[in-house]
């Protein structure tokens, strides 16, 4: 009978692998960064490139030997889900001014995440942290928000891949999961098991990522060119990429309540203005265009805005 290859299914090949995921997705990362330049996105995206970065680290650690007990590679992991956290968290507090304080807070969710590590140095030096049941809860709250802010953009399926990945790489900090089992001793027979699951999940974070290179879609019913849904299309359609749904759906609530108040015969939908045939030019256009531009500048600079096409009213 034909046996697989040890070298091939080693532990230290598995864990080389998912490290280099790790890379591959922290490359894809750093081209988010460059585009959410100009918006309140921007510190997601250095979360997220951080987040990869010790990922890359936590599984070049386990490759190397360097990280080979449980009690380490647990609390190294859970240095990787806590940064994993931040993306999703610090899109919930996107909006101006209070989108540089709320950074603070992303970071002290970091350290209560981290609690866990730090008691158990200190009552059982050795020991796997005993992470409380509400903090994998919460674990698992802040994976499916991040997954939800995206999954109905263009980002979907790279989103959904990104969370299963995720998941996958958090298995042992899962709610009703026994986290010393997840990870072995690196010499032990069940280190295999344990780092080729590692590897699947790195592998689908990083197809994820690469999937963010592809271009985005666009709407279903694209607006005619020459038109007022096709002159705010690109801004608003960049927002929604960047952002994600749940600011997204704000901008339209506000947008549509002053449409409805001011009498203009359009609403703002998720793929655009509707209806897509609005001529250019006329009074409400102007209007209209102006509260699309505040709304949206309490996310975006004028840079950003200018980069996407926007066409400003210079007269206003």
């Amino acid at each position: 009978m034909l046996q697989q290859s040890p070298a091939l299914a080693s532990p230290t090949t598995m864990w080389t692998v998912s490290c280099l995921a790790a890379l591959v997705t922290a490359g894809t990362v750093l081209r988010g960064v460059w585009a959410a330049r100009g918006s309140t996105a921007f510190p997601a995206t250095l979360w997220a490139l951080s987040a990869c970065l010790v990922l890359a680290l936590d599984t070049g650690l386990r490759a190397s030997g360097m990280v080979s007990q449980p009690a380490s590679a647990a609390s190294l992991r859970l240095v990787t889900a806590a940064l994993s956290m931040c993306p999703a968290m610090s899109l919930l507090g996107a909006k101006r001014p209070q989108h540089g304080v709320w950074q603070l807070i992303v970071a002290s969710l970091v350290m209560i995440l981290l609690l866990p590590v730090l008691a158990t140095t200190l009552a059982r030096p050795g020991g796997v942290p005993d992470v409380h049941l509400l903090g994998r809860v919460f674990l698992v709250m802040l994976s499916l928000v991040g997954w939800m802010n995206f999954v109905t953009t263009s980002r979907g399926s790279a989103a959904t891949l990104v969370t299963c990945g995720q998941l996958v790489v958090l298995r042992g900090l899962l709610p009703l999961v026994d986290s010393e089992p997840a990870f072995p001793p690196t010499a032990s027979v069940s280190a295999t098991l344990a780092a080729s699951i590692d590897s699947i999940g790195c592998l689908l974070i990083a197809a994820g990522g690469l999937l963010t290179l592809l271009p985005t879609r666009g709407p279903n019913n694209p607006p005619s060119p020459g038109g007022f849904a096709a002159s705010v299309a690109p801004a608003f359609l960049g927002f929604r990429e960047t952002l994600g749904a749940a600011w997204t759906l704000r901008v339209m609530e506000r947008f549509d309540a002053i449409a409805t108040s001011r009498n203009w015969p359009c609403r703002l939908r998720f793929g655009g203005i509707d209806p897509v045939d609005a001529p250019l030019d006329g009074p409400w256009q102007r209007d209209a265009r102006r509260a699309l531009a505040a709304l949206l500048r309490r996310f975006v600079s004028p840079e950003w805005l200018d980069r996407h096409e926007w066409r400003a009213d210079r007269g206003g």
